[in-house]
């Protein structure tokens, strides 16, 4: 069984996986005459790959993306060259790192859709701070990690138990998403993630980092769904619990259900698109 397609306004998330950032050096002349320490490869995203998410902010479900998820995205920033609202970033860490912070690290020659998922072709600046992280790049010592707006999806609720799905949990793939930034960071994947491909949502990292310098902003998000997961509807004639009012990140996530199934939840949460 499918749900509407929906959205998930506001709300940025982040997903890491083990696929690996590659520095290659210029290769044609042109890039060669370029000031800058080379080309940095990420890709960020395989297409039809199943990953488990298990986040505070989103929940508990199965999640893939799909060839044509980044098409719009990756157009709006060609499009856009230099307008801030369409384009897309490259930093490291996604701009949390201490010492770093929100430097970008170079300007994205080529973003696409390849075959097998989606890519970022980034020229390094010839900058201290890239200097820095040359020896890791070089042996492909990091990861890589992308953080987007969910803008089109589609639902299974009551999806069969597969090899890629044991538990049988809901399954949500990704048919169109906005992309704010994507780089390298330093830790790729959990290292409790089963066989396969190794992504989980970074979602929680990211809003921690963001609390220390926006705390008010992070607290209204984080108030405002706790309080609408608490108020979810009665259940066979059965009142909703208190719900987790008091609930932080940390707290398992499956906890959070207030009695609602996965699509009453999301239709608490996040209006649904008509049509």
């Amino acid at each position: 069984m499918t749900t509407p397609t929906i959205t998930l306004p506001g709300l940025h998330v982040v997903r890491s996986t083990l696929a690996r950032v590659d520095l290659r050096a210029a290769d044609d002349d042109a890039q060669a005459e370029r000031e800058g320490l080379g080309l940095m490869d990420v890709r960020f995203s395989p297409f039809n790959t199943w990953y488990r998410i298990d986040s505070w902010w989103e929940g508990s479900f199965m999640e893939r993306t799909v060839p044509g998820a980044f098409k719009r995205t990756f157009a709006a920033h060609r499009q856009a060259k230099n307008v801030d609202a369409h384009n897309i970033k490259t930093m490291f860490n996604h701009g949390q790192d201490l010492t770093i912070g929100q430097k970008l690290l170079g300007t994205i020659d080529e973003i696409a859709e390849d075959a097998d998922g989606a890519r970022s072709s980034v020229w390094l600046w010839d900058t201290s701070y890239n200097r820095d992280l040359l020896p890791g790049l070089r042996e492909a010592a990091y990861g890589s990690s992308f953080m987007f707006q969910v803008i089109r999806e589609e639902w299974n609720e009551e999806p069969e138990k597969s090899d890629d799905n044991p538990d049988g949990i809901p399954e949500r793939t990704i048919r169109e998403a906005r992309v704010f930034e994507a780089g390298p960071v330093t830790w790729p994947a959990s290292p409790t993630a089963t066989a396969g491909m190794r992504c989980w949502s970074d979602t929680e990292t990211y809003y921690d980092q963001l609390e220390r310098n926006d705390p008010s902003r992070v607290q209204r998000m984080r108030s405002q769904i706790t309080a609408l997961r608490s108020a979810g509807p009665a259940q066979q004639g059965t009142p909703a619990g208190p719900g987790p009012a008091t609930a932080r990140p940390t707290d398992s996530a499956r906890s959070h259900s207030a009695g609602l199934t996965p699509a009453q939840r999301r239709e608490r949460l996040y209006p649904t698109l008509k049509g």
